[in-house]
């Protein structure tokens, strides 16, 4: 779009023009009046040839003269504001409303000067008069609305661009005010659209293009993200917005190659900016180029040592480079200060961990939990590292709470079920198990579980049960297997312990302690001659098991 403001002044100076060549303006009898209306005519003729300077020479000289015409004053101050000397064509425009106070055209035209030099309070004040001297005048209502947007009264200046509108419906620079006080005002997809109506009109406006760039941003609309912000790119290769808006759409899609190569970019244009090189940082870190993330960190943190969070992803990527002191260093620093930052804390205790001080990791995330009760991680950790110590009931505690949180998170009810069992409550192990299979029905590790406690609680029916659904997935363990034979075997079960034997025997051949009680078993029904054949199997297999030839199985 065109400046705004220049379409203002030359609207006014259209009418201001007309006057001049208005027969009742000069009297020709006047011969004084009547050079100065000659020196008007030389000096809109200069200006026409684009030779301002000498136009305003030319008008300032008659004005010396004495006794000037009003449209001297106006004239002068045209050429004044046409050569950016505001403040002087805001003092022409003045004397003209020194002589007439409700002066339409001087009115709009200082307003114009002192929005020009940013005195917007006072121009509003004068588009106020303006508009109610000519309420039909739709250029006083969108200076009006521009004045108070820069003072920040958004809902005031969106009403006054539309009455704006209300008079000219596709003024564009009112529909972009309006765009931008909806924006403010916390209405992005009002402002989108009305945006991209301007766009199919103006493809080629910077400021339109930044605008979406930030709002589609601000929508997570990334793809749109990246659309603007090329066309914005191509338009002005190191827009800065346009550079924003590609880093925040290659993180998001996890291009961090290109995070890196458009952030390396925009911390050039924008080395001032901790967002930029903080999203740099991370990128980088996100390559594992752990060294360039520190120092791009280390750059954040000059820009604003009070924001934490590139202290924290500093102190991360040396705690990925190996350099635990310095990253503990760090925590301990953030925390001092921020001793409830969440992210420092979990870091931490896993810095603890990594060092083995597992009493200070422990303490760590039960800080952690004291702040953020419902932070399932620290549960699960905090229960790991019970479970290490031999503490199972405070790690049943632990576990319980991850399943509290997260019904259906399988390794939770796995660690929970071992805490269970370790405390001698094999019931609640089991029931957690069961609970496990039936979320998870294709969890190999939860029935490998249940057999194992059905087998050291001497449930062999449970434990067959349990075994078979193993091998019906191909997870063979000849261990379980004989062990299920022996519980069988105990029970006098001898037929199915042979079973189980036979089938330990088979997963791992050479199996001397299955083959050894597949010949009891057998022999026990009868079956001697064949007992002793896998007995022969044993002893080959591991001689020491001579001296048990004919003993029976360990009770």
């Amino acid at each position: 779009m065109e400046d705004i403001k220049d379409q203002w002044l030359w609207v006014v100076d259209d009418q201001l023009v007309q006057a001049l060549v208005r027969d009742d303006r000069v009297d020709v009898k006047d011969q004084k009046r009547s050079i100065q209306s000659a020196a008007l005519a030389k000096a809109l003729a200069l200006n026409a040839e684009g030779k301002t300077e000498a136009a305003l020479r030319e008008v300032r000289k008659a004005i010396e003269s004495g006794d000037a015409l009003p449209e001297l004053q106006w004239t002068r101050g045209h050429l004044e504001f046409q050569l950016g000397q505001f403040a002087a064509s805001l003092e022409s425009y003045r004397k003209v409303l020194e002589q007439q106070q409700e002066h339409k055209a001087a009115l709009y035209n200082s307003a114009v000067c002192l929005e020009r030099m940013k005195e917007f309070e006072e121009a509003g004040t004068l588009f106020r008069r303006l508009v109610g001297l000519e309420p039909k005048l739709w250029q006083a209502y969108l200076g009006l609305g521009q004045c108070l947007l820069h003072q920040q009264q958004v809902s005031e200046a969106l009403e006054a661009f539309d009455q704006c509108l209300s008079r000219k419906p596709e003024c564009e620079p009112a529909i972009f005010g309006k765009g931008v006080a909806l924006q403010l005002l916390g209405q992005p997809d009002e402002a989108f659209e009305l945006y991209r109506k301007l766009l199919r009109n103006n493809p080629s406006n910077v400021e339109l293009l930044s605008n979406l760039v930030g709002l589609s941003v601000g929508r997570k609309d990334y793809a749109q993200v990246k659309e603007y912000a090329d066309r914005l790119l191509r338009l002005r290769p190191q827009a800065r917005p346009a550079l924003e808006g590609l880093v925040a759409s290659a993180i998001h899609r996890g291009d961090f190659k290109a995070a890196v190569q458009y952030g390396s970019q925009l911390v050039k244009v924008a080395p001032d900016s901790y967002e930029a090189w903080f999203n740099l940082g991370l990128a980088q870190q996100k390559l594992n180029h752990a060294e360039q993330a520190g120092q791009t960190y280390t750059e954040a943190m000059k820009l604003d040592p009070e924001r934490e969070e590139a202290q924290l992803n500093l102190a991360a990527s040396l705690q990925e480079r190996g350099d635990l002191v310095s990253a503990r260093h760090l925590y301990e620093q953030l925390l001092e200060r921020s001793p409830n930052n969440q992210d420092a804390l979990w870091n931490f205790a896993v810095l603890h961990e990594r060092q083995g001080n597992f009493p200070e990791a422990e303490r760590h995330y039960e800080l952690l939990l004291d702040r953020k009760p419902g932070r399932e991680d620290a549960w699960f950790r905090l229960g790991y590292l019970r479970l290490q110590r031999n503490d199972a009931g405070s790690a049943a505690a632990a576990f319980g709470r991850c399943v509290e949180e997260r019904p259906d998170w399988l390794d939770a009810m796995l660690n929970l079920s071992i805490a269970q069992w370790r405390c001698g409550d094999g019931g609640a192990a089991q029931a957690t198990l069961e609970a496990a299979v039936r979320l998870h029905p294709n969890s190999v590790d939860a029935v490998r579980i249940l057999a194992v406690i059905s087998v050291e609680s001497g449930d062999p029916a449970a434990a067959a049960k349990w075994e078979e659904v193993l091998s019906e997935r191909g997870d063979q363990h000849p261990e379980l297997a004989y062990n299920i034979g022996l519980l069988m075997q105990r029970a006098e079960a001898n037929d199915d312990a042979i079973r189980f034997y036979q089938k330990a025997a088979e997963e791992k051949p050479g199996f001397a302690e299955a083959l050894l009680n597949l010949g009891h078993a057998l022999k026990s029904v009868g079956r001697e001659a064949e007992a002793k054949t896998y007995w022969q199997q044993a002893v080959e297999s591991n001689p020491e098991l001579a001296g048990k030839y004919f003993t029976s199985p360990a009770n």
